[in-house]
């Protein structure tokens, strides 16, 4: 049995009942077999591989919080620091009711190549609650928040894990923890990015993830001849990162003709009208199906189906695995050529093996949406020396390391001989940047 066979079987019999968190494990050691196998001894000889799929720990806590009719709730909160070889643990926290311990070591182990791909100095984590705040008060939110604070607030700092928001924690979320970090601790300091821009935040932040989604499509789409204007997008999500992705491509000429969300999804032929999704979902936290009370011209379909919408370019930027082998054949089918992850592996692995195998253009999350955690590091750049830089300097700086991080997937790619295969360039890109770092610092 090869190495990186012993290490999957591992990690399948070691971490039961954790589907997410193999999937990623393996779509990750298959990619990297040119390379392990090419230096199997050396990994082998300080258990390289070992190490890098096992959590260096977990915190697992109960939040308990009074609802607004005085009733006790109790949440599980958590917070996975997976890998600090190249920086402080860096990684959203994710509230949503599906939240386990499984997928946050799933979004962990992604976040150790994403992070590393920026070139930046930060490590890979994760967190979060299976806490909804869907339906909640303020008042209820911020009773959760500074619960969950109350207890994280004791294994994070500027210069150990600086978490951000996820799914379910915008600037409203980041607030409230904030604020109870500094009760509690009594300084001021940039352990959580994604803050409001009145005491810390950075420009841009809020438009980071669907922006760099876009520069590296754009990367992608120019190194293979092609061009976005003029072409015809279909996004999923109608959250932050669908948002301005579907901004940044209207920008550059694309007309995206479709959002979701986890209800449904609406096809406006003409192009969708980004203030009416904006005003339905940053400012009423409103559903996606009010997009046709304001557009009568558009169609609203409950349920699943956005992929069978003609495009020629997807953007997945809803949740893990939401995009199957089906959908991806109907992408095919009806003119798709090139498909950019704006979640953390919204593609099932089939879906990711089709895309590669009839040709397709594929960019995978960990390189896509790496605009977020980027920009992320950039606020804490900021945080450290005091400074505030214009939306124009985070945006251009933003721009740039998008375009590195396409030029680092692609030359590893080409390295290896799978030219083409970005899935394959962006794990092997991340992999010895972190890999380097871990045999340098010894068995640790």
């Amino acid at each position: 049995m090869s190495y990186v066979d012993e290490i999957y079987a591992k990690v399948v019999e070691q971490n039961p009942g954790e589907p997410e968190f193999h999937q990623a494990v393996k779509e990750v050691l298959d990619s990297l077999r040119l390379v392990i196998d090419a230096n199997e001894e050396k990994y082998r000889s300080v258990a390289l591989l070992e190490r890098l799929v096992e959590t260096e720990r977990i915190i697992s806590f109960r939040v308990p919080w009074t609802d607004d009719k005085g009733q006790v709730q109790v949440n599980k909160g958590y917070r996975v620091q997976f890998n600090s070889a190249i920086g402080p643990y860096k990684g959203g926290l994710r509230l949503h009711p599906s939240v386990n311990q499984g997928i946050l070591k799933f979004l962990g182990f992604e976040q150790i190549f994403k992070n590393s791909l920026t070139g930046l100095p930060i490590g890979g984590g994760k967190g979060g609650s299976n806490f909804d705040p869907k339906g909640k008060s303020d008042r209820e939110v911020m009773a959760f928040c500074q619960s969950f604070m109350t207890e994280l607030h004791k294994y994070i700092g500027a210069d150990e894990d600086v978490p951000a928001g996820d799914i379910g924690v915008g600037g409203r979320e980041i607030g409230f923890m904030f604020g109870q970090y500094k009760r509690l601790t009594g300084l001021y300091e940039g352990v959580l990015t994604g803050k409001g821009l009145n005491y810390g935040g950075s420009l841009a932040r809020t438009q980071a993830t669907g922006y760099g989604l876009v520069y590296i499509l754009e990367e992608m789409l120019k190194a293979n001849d092609k061009e976005l204007a003029g072409k015809t997008v279909v996004i999923s999500g109608s959250g932050n990162v669908a948002i301005y992705a579907t901004e940044k491509a209207q920008q550059l000429g694309a007309k995206v003709v479709a959002l979701s969300d986890s209800n449904g999804y609406v096809y406006d032929p003409d192009g969708i009208q980004l203030d009416v999704v904006k005003d339905i979902k940053e400012v009423r936290r409103g559903r996606i199906k009010e997009y046709v009370d304001a557009v009568p011209t558009a169609k609203y379909t409950e349920g699943k189906g956005i992929w069978t919408i003609p495009c020629d370019i997807a953007l997945p930027c809803a949740t893990q695995n939401e995009l199957n082998l089906d959908d991806a054949k109907a992408l095919k089918a009806n003119g798709c050529f090139a498909v950019a992850e704006g979640a953390n592996m919204p593609s099932t692995r089939e879906a990711t093996d089709y895309f590669l195998e009839s040709g397709m253009l594929f960019m995978p999350g960990k390189a896509a949406n790496a605009g977020g955690v980027a920009t992320s590091a950039l606020e804490m750049s900021q945080n450290s020396q005091r400074l505030s830089w214009t939306f124009e300097e985070v945006d251009e700086k933003l721009h740039n390391i998008m375009i590195n991080i396409f030029a680092k997937a692609d030359d590893a790619a080409k390295r290896y001989g799978v030219a083409g295969n970005y899935v394959a360039g962006a794990n092997i890109a991340g992999f010895e940047k972190v890999a380097d770092a871990m045999l340098c610092q010894g068995i640790v």
